[in-house]
């Protein structure tokens, strides 16, 4: 087998649902980005935008090497690991014998998984004792969402940042003073507005579980 590669991937919604994006990184043994890209999804749920984003990665990497990915959202990666045998069993049914959700996408997911090696790591969303290549690959799914358009590079530099000159987004509703508690932002990112924040910010989370301005958290 081939060295391990280390990779992170996520999605972005604006409002959920809402213009979707998916994003993915991969970095060398020292943690440089070396490959990144993101890509468009219209409309969609934060669910399947961190499916998406998934997919996509798995499909970007050569199943012969052993992968590591990191990701912020337990539920993507519990439905590819706890869940999803349950579900084959069931006849994709949930426990509820419900349908279940997204299982095109959860489908895909397990034949690019079968036969390799992929190690999940779950961790926290961006900010709050976050993982740099998590963040990076939120900003690049941020950036699909807002823009709509797919973009792919070779480091981190490359990735969008602001994105105001592609979509203004709501602006922080006057006379709104209090809210979540706010923290200062570990590294740079994309409010749920549109509008881009960096590290050293002042932000907050929102309902959603995004992070963003003080001031948009609280709408």
């Amino acid at each position: 087998m081939r060295n391990r590669v280390i990779a992170a991937c996520d999605g972005a919604c604006l409002n959920n649902p809402g213009p979707a994006g998916w994003g993915w990184v991969i970095a060398d043994s020292d943690e440089n980005v070396v490959r990144w890209a993101c890509g468009p999804l219209g409309d969609a749920t934060n669910n399947i935008a961190e499916l998406t984003a998934l997919r996509q990665l798995l499909s970007a990497v050569d199943p012969d090497a052993g992968l590591q990915v990191r990701m912020d959202s337990k539920y993507a990666i519990d439905a590819v690991t706890t869940y999803l045998p349950g579900w084959k069993a069931n006849g994709w049914k949930t426990a509820k014998n419900k349908p279940v959700a997204n299982r095109d996408i959860i489908v895909a997911i397990d034949t690019l998984l079968t036969g390799r090696t992929v190690e999940f790591v779950h961790v926290p969303a961006h900010q709050e004792h976050g993982d740099r290549l998590n963040a990076l690959a939120d900003r690049a799914a941020s950036a699909a969402a807002i823009s709509q358009q797919p973009a792919e590079g070779t480091s981190a530099e490359e990735i969008p940042e602001g994105a105001d000159e592609v979509q203004p987004g709501r602006r922080p509703a006057p006379g709104k003073t209090s809210g979540p508690a706010v923290t200062t932002a570990q590294f740079a990112g994309r409010c749920r507005c549109g509008r881009g924040f960096k590290a050293g910010d002042k932000i907050a989370k929102g309902a959603d579980g995004k992070w963003g301005h003080p001031a948009c958290a609280t709408e």
